[in-house]
């Protein structure tokens, strides 16, 4: 991806021009990113995957002015009619399934994948919608069919609406409106509250951006640290023998206090450590994601691999991390895995020149399913 080239995506702007004016800064509306809209999959094929056990759906129902709140699997006879307004189908994590919906994060690669949650859609009947609301991350709303109003607006102290199963503001007051039609996008940093009803039957995509909190993100890597600790690495037992006798058996010893300490010390002062276990966290697949091995397992040399549209893979300084597990990796084979990251395949010339340890951990990911090789029937070569 060329990230000086203007785009219509991005309004006429560079990705690098978006990032430095918009990102995480204020909203940006672009009418006709994507002319005509998108034709994700079809309104039955959506409810199909909102029965299905491998996706998460959620049914949002306004009714009389009381809104309703049921979870997936849901299925078709759970779908109210067609004809009944004021309802909303949201369906998570499409790209792990879809492989135009996967096609369509590509256009958004000018972020990085680390931070990247994932593409859901929400089907509304005239009316639909979920209530204004605040959103944690940052997100591009592109219009894929029909039409949605859209109201945003910045709200200092939030309240919400009270026994309501949503979380929906009390206090909103929009600053903005527009009415979004098919190709129409809008992109909200977190913060701004926002509200998008349906003007007849539509069908929004949103991709999302996720932002972990400082104290999330850092449970998760301690966590992975210690997971990840082994019985000989766990360095000297405590000793204590100058300890005397003592009148206070329920008094925890300064000794042992600072032993925990100086141990505490120890696994925060290794950056490399840290490295390691945030990209382990940050490559790990989303809940419920699972992998299908070939049939039967590619033999010999793949030709040209791509990765499983399932399949997170990031890369540091030292190392390749994939679905949660990290490699170390130099020279040419580190190179050539932080193509397959960054483009998501590898041709067969780039699978040739990997040594002979790097093929093989490519022939165990297409064992897994993390990797699918490319039919050269079907396939032009790269772009």
């Amino acid at each position: 991806m060329d990230i000086t080239r203007e785009t219509a995506l991005l309004g006429g702007m560079s990705a690098q021009t978006f990032m430095r004016r918009h990102w995480q800064k204020k909203p940006l509306l672009v009418r006709q990113a994507v002319p005509g809209g998108v034709a994700l999959l079809s309104r039955a094929r959506l409810f199909e995957l909102a029965g299905s056990d491998e996706v998460e759906a959620r049914l949002v129902v306004r009714e009389r002015g009381r809104w309703s709140l049921r979870h997936g699997p849901l299925k078709r006879a759970a779908i109210p009619l067609l004809k009944r307004p004021h309802w909303t189908l949201l369906v998570q994590g499409l790209d792990l399934h879809l492989p135009a919906a996967r096609a369509l994060l590509e256009r958004f690669r000018f972020v990085p994948d680390a931070r990247l949650d994932d593409l859901m859609l929400s089907y509304a009947t005239d009316g639909g919608g979920v209530g204004p609301h605040l959103d944690s991350y940052d997100v591009f709303l592109l219009q894929a069919q029909g039409r949605r109003r859209w109201r945003i607006g910045r709200i200092a102290h939030p309240r919400l609406v009270p026994d309501v199963p949503l979380k929906i503001l009390a206090n909103f007051e929009a600053e903005h409106e527009w009415l979004l039609e098919a190709g129409d996008m809008l992109y909200l940093p977190p913060g701004w509250a926002h509200d998008g009803v349906a003007e007849g039957e539509c069908l929004t995509a949103s991709i999302g951006f996720r932002a972990s909190g400082r104290d999330e993100i850092g449970r998760e890597v301690l966590q992975r640290m210690l997971d990840g600790a082994e019985a000989a690495q766990l360095g000297a037992l405590y000793r204590d023998p100058r300890q005397g006798a003592t009148g206070e058996p329920g008094r925890i010893p300064v000794a042992l206090q600072a032993f925990a300490a100086d141990a505490v010390a120890r696994w925060l002062a290794d950056p490399a450590a840290i490295a390691c276990a945030l990209g382990e966290v940050l490559s790990e697949p989303k809940r419920g994601v699972w992998f299908e091995a070939p049939e039967p397992a590619p033999a010999g040399s793949p030709g040209a691999v791509t990765l499983d549209q399932r399949t997170r893979m990031l890369y540091d300084l030292r190392h390749v991390f994939i679905n949660g597990e990290s490699f170390r990796g130099a020279g040419r084979d580190a190179k050539l895995m932080r193509r397959l990251a960054d483009r998501r395949r590898l041709e067969a010339r780039e699978v040739e020149a990997l040594s002979r340890e790097a093929s093989e951990l490519l022939r165990e990911w297409l064992a897994a399913g993390w990797l699918r090789a490319v039919d050269a029937t079907q396939d032009g070569g790269a772009p």
